[in-house]
């Protein structure tokens, strides 16, 4: 089958608008109207002096104003007229730790850089579907095996060399080769081909029915072989924004690609400023003095002091998932009776209400955005005394508790830790809480997987294969589920791949080695004066190309 065709257009047109200068026309230029009129009429001035002097005075004033209203024009204007800032300023709560996305594990670098300062084969909207990227169209044989894309013309990266099929092909064989972050996504992948400068095409082991969703993160990105760069702290990509500096701590700024190649996604915004702001009442803060234009996410709770008059505040569901996983290798977690009494013990409504009410129940690992959702949140409804008795026959009780720890982010604030020491302290659990800063938590928990609980907001779209994964940090080894998650990429049909992930997702729920506190709906709030924000999906598609701000 094919796609749609035609993602984006000819390169270095934002540099030619951005050079743009006011017109000087007969037909604006009042200046030029009165020289025409005056020598046209030389033969005839004698006792008309006083008018033509007069003429010349209005024309003079004239001039000042149609420079005035013409330079106006041509000042960021916008289609309806209303002159644009050239500077956006975003508030986001995570940071990536560094701009090496073929390393640096989190959703928060690939937030910020892919689609803006990296671009992959294909892209994603914010209804989660798979759209063009620099690939514009492709094809797929019948056995579902081999994958020909078609790439766009004319493209380059943001150094000026030219990009082309031979780009693809190596960045996709150097992430099968070096296994770079996320290469697992495409196993099944077996080479990348440069067929022509336009063509590239994909060979498969077996069929894949995620492969072109992963095509639109990282296993999709291209980068420039010849380019020599501090990945880290650099980056030199195909995107309409490139890099101008960068501060895990602080912010990271952007700046529009002179020489970006398409139009579709051609910046609305010059610099776009992104602050990292972890204290949520610090964010609304900044919001509302104005330091920040945006913020995603916002404290449900907090938003609703923004004045509905100067802030649009709104939230939809997403990929974000809020997992409180157990590590399946620990010797006290081995026991599944502990897992279920920790899930029957927690009240999410409680949790949920306590955050605004916002965010949605989930009873299993896939969200409601993706492929084999299925609400799965009646396998554990809240029950204390069921979760005591399981607690009793693993030999646990409120007098004679089990002593386990939870180790998450300090980003995530107290209260989440505080709740859930309180709700299995009912239970005979004496949960220890240890906060951390992230980049810990990355390398203890999330590298090391050592942890007993542990806490995150894994906000990841088709990210189930981590489930069938032992590896991961989850540890989590089911012979059935990896059976099933196989079946469901192997489907060619769509409706019979998403039974077998139901079907999968189900079984891992009922197998409890996590809990999921909820499904996050992202609280995205902004000033009225912001145009092009995306309400949903925005911790993990954020198109800043498309966002502007009135002045």
């Amino acid at each position: 089958m094919s796609s749609p065709t035609g993602a984006h257009g000819e390169a270095d047109a934002t540099k030619q608008e951005n050079e743009q200068q006011p017109q000087s026309t007969a037909s604006t230029d009042a200046t030029l109207n009165a020289r025409a009129k005056s020598s046209n009429g030389a033969k005839s001035q004698g006792p008309k002096k006083w008018l033509i002097a007069l003429i010349a005075i209005i024309a003079a004033v004239a001039v000042i104003v149609a420079i005035a209203v013409t330079r106006g024009k041509n000042d960021d204007a916008n289609t309806s007229g209303v002159t644009k800032a050239d500077t956006v300023t975003i508030g986001l709560k995570l940071a990536p730790v560094s701009l090496d996305i073929r390393h640096q594990s989190g959703s928060a670098i690939e937030q910020v850089l892919i689609g803006n300062v990296y671009e992959a084969l294909l892209s994603r909207d914010s209804d989660n579907k798979v759209q063009p990227g620099l690939a514009k169209s492709w094809d797929i044989s019948k056995d579902g095996k081999t994958y020909t894309f078609h790439l766009n013309q004319n493209m380059t990266f943001s150094n000026g060399d030219k990009l082309d099929a031979d780009d693809v092909a190596w960045s996709i064989n150097q992430l099968k080769e070096k296994q770079y972050y996320n290469a697992n996504q495409v196993a099944s992948l077996d080479k990348a081909e440069a067929v022509d400068a336009n063509t590239v095409k994909l060979t498969l082991s077996t069929p894949d029915s995620n492969l072109l969703w992963y095509l639109t993160g990282r296993p999709g990105l291209v980068f420039d072989k010849n380019a020599k760069y501090n990945a880290k702290t650099e980056a030199v990509g195909s995107g309409p924004y490139t890099v101008e500096s960068f501060d895990s701590a602080s912010k990271m700024v952007l700046k529009a690609n002179a020489k970006y190649w398409g139009t579709a996604h051609k910046p609305a915004t010059q610099n776009v400023v992104i602050r990292f702001l972890t204290d949520d009442n610090a964010a609304v803060n900044a919001l509302k003095s104005g330091d920040v234009d945006v913020l995603s996410p916002v404290n449900a709770t907090l938003a609703k002091s923004l004045d509905a008059s100067t802030y649009t505040v709104s939230a939809a569901d997403g990929s974000d998932k809020f997992v409180l996983a157990f590590n399946c290798t620990n010797a006290k977690l081995k026991d599944k009776r502990v897992r279920q009494a920790i899930r029957y013990a927690i009240n999410h409504k409680e949790i949920i209400a306590s955050r605004g009410n916002v965010d949605y129940a989930l009873g299993g690992p896939i969200p409601s955005v993706d492929p084999g959702y299925e609400d799965l949140t009646g396998l554990y409804p809240y029950n204390v005394d069921k979760a005591k008795e399981l607690m009793k026959e693993a030999g646990y009780t409120t007098d004679k508790p089990l002593r386990l720890t939870l180790t998450y982010a300090n980003t995530y604030g107290t209260e989440l830790g505080d709740q859930l020491k309180s709700q299995l302290a009912k239970i005979g659990i004496d949960l220890k809480i240890d906060y951390v800063e992230f980049s810990t938590w990355l390398q203890n928990v999330h590298t090391n997987g050592d942890y007993e609980l542990s806490l995150v907001d894994h906000a990841e779209s088709h990210d189930f294969y981590k489930w069938t994964t032992p590896e991961y940090y989850y540890h989590y080894d089911n012979k059935n589920v990896q059976a099933l998650y196989a079946k469901a990429l192997a489907a060619t049909d769509e409706e019979e791949s998403n039974e077998y992930l139901k079907q999968a997702a189900k079984a891992v729920s009922e197998d409890a080695p996590a809990d999921w506190l909820f499904g996050y709906r992202v609280t995205v709030a902004y000033n009225t004066s912001v145009k092009g924000f995306p309400n949903k999906l925005s911790q993990t598609v954020l198109p800043l190309w498309q966002i502007s701000k009135a002045k």
